[in-house]
């Protein structure tokens, strides 16, 4: 390190030489560099490398975690197990497999720094399959990393702008959707309000391609712990559908034509079936009531949701008709915080074919191993499918238990298993029929530092 100095200062040194040289009118020699300037710039260079969390004057805090994981399973369709076995997908005709079996090992490195009035949060998460052959040993995922600012600070209140990445189901709430990343600005406005309850509201733009300038809106409000009851209720609204990716083929109608036959004859051009794939205007309503019974002495949460896709239309692979709606109920016992506890967490969910978009299922979906979309050769782009091959990952019913258990303090153990199938067979491979299943168990062992 002396020596990287020693060179660095050389090359100042010499570079400052250059220039007097160059320009007559300001030149020195190298002899008018003293030791009071060596020493001046050795101490600017010094004092930017070594300045401390204290000088700056906040809080920095370094946590992590090991996971490892194990899943076993199992995906078919019409009775045919689409896991473990090697076969050609829908799409295109390369052959894939995956295992019913999965072994995992994680680490998540988290930064959280903390001043007056500033904040910022970093996750670093490095997610690898086991195994000799099969197993990965490279890559990592920038899974968080934004900072914030409080711009208002009053007695009751406070206003707040986070700027930076994150996943969309960290500062909004739904146990089906928020599964995309979240790039670009949120604006939070929290108060308190006496005999009321906690209000907020969060409002956030991102980025979903940023070559078409094409951005997403979202925003929720809430209301917490109304009069003090125990009760709650959400609202929140996204928005996908903000730019039309295709102009070029939004052809006016032609003399005679009807709807259908103008969704027919555009369904028939592949190249133009990206707008299909962003159609949600997506709604929740979420009501909950958190209690604890004076027998059980655990905390009991109740909730159910409800949402409607407002932006959905009409298609020939829906016959017509508007599959926008799906919801989900559940409760959850018990909170895990200290060596011994426990938590439960039980819920059904129904999801229509249009409800969410297909790349932004949080809940048990399909799975679709295939990664073919609703709409088009995949979830998130590519030509439009067959009206006999979309599949996605909506279009489910099914239900979901989680058991959390702290060994320790640092411990935990958690298991969980969910099942889903198709809501609606009609949605799909028409004259062999979509009747999808998908179920899997899942132990992980995490272990927080």
């Amino acid at each position: 390190m002396q020596s990287f100095r020693r060179y660095l200062l050389l090359f100042a040194a010499t570079m400052c030489t250059a220039y007097g040289y160059s320009d007559s009118a300001t030149s020195v020699s190298q002899s008018d560099i003293t030791d009071e300037d060596l020493k001046a710039m050795r101490d600017y260079m010094n004092s930017k490398k070594n300045v401390t969390v204290k000088d700056l004057g906040g809080g920095l805090t370094i946590s992590g975690e090991v996971r490892v994981e194990f899943q076993n399973a199992h995906e078919k369709l019409n009775g045919e197990q689409l896991r473990g076995v090697r076969r050609r997908t829908f799409a295109n005709s390369k052959e894939k497999s995956e295992a019913t079996r999965s072994y995992d090992i994680e680490l998540n490195l988290l930064l959280d720094y903390r001043a007056d009035r500033t904040w910022a949060s970093v996750k670093l998460e490095f997610d690898h399959a086991a195994g000799i052959t099969t197993g990965t040993e490279t890559g990592v995922d920038l899974e968080r990393a934004y900072f914030g600012a409080r711009a208002v600070q009053g007695d009751s209140y406070v206003f707040d702008i986070e700027i930076g990445r994150r996943g969309l189901g960290q500062p909004f709430d739904s146990k089906v959707q928020f599964d995309s990343r979240f790039d670009g600005i949120l604006v939070k406005y929290d108060q308190a309000i006496e005999a009321v309850g906690d209000f907020y509201t969060h409002v956030g733009a991102f980025v979903i391609n940023e070559r078409v300038d094409h951005y997403g809106y979202v925003g929720e409000l809430g209301l917490l712990n109304i009069a003090k009851s125990g009760f709650y209720t959400k609202y929140s609204l996204i928005d996908w559908d903000t730019k039309d990716l295709d102009r070029r083929h939004r052809r006016r109608f032609r003399e005679g034509e009807t709807d259908r036959d103008r969704e027919r004859r555009l369904a028939r051009d592949t190249n133009r079936d990206l707008n299909r794939l962003y159609d949600y205007f997506v709604s929740q309503f979420l009501v909950g009531y958190r209690f604890v019974p004076v027998k059980f002495q655990k905390s009991v949460l109740l909730y159910a949701a409800i949402l409607v896709n407002h932006a959905a239309r009409r298609h020939d692979y829906t016959h017509d008709k508007k599959l926008n709606m799906g919801g989900y109920a559940g409760f959850t016992l018990g909170t895990a915080r200290k060596q011994g506890d426990w938590a439960l967490d039980v819920n059904y969910q129904i999801i229509q074919a249009q409800a969410i978009p297909s790349f932004d299922v949080s809940g048990i979906g399909l799975r679709n191993i295939s990664r073919e979309g609703l709409t088009t050769n995949s979830n998130t782009s590519g030509p439009a499918t067959l009206r006999r091959l979309p599949f996605g990952n909506t279009n489910y019913q099914g239900y979901i238990l989680e058991l959390g258990y702290l060994f320790t303090d640092n411990l935990l153990i958690q298991q969980s298993w969910q099942q889903s199938f198709s809501l609606n067979n009609d949605i799909g491979v028409a004259q062999f029929g979509n009747a999808r299943t998908f179920n899997q168990y899942e132990l992980e062992f995490i272990y927080a530092f």
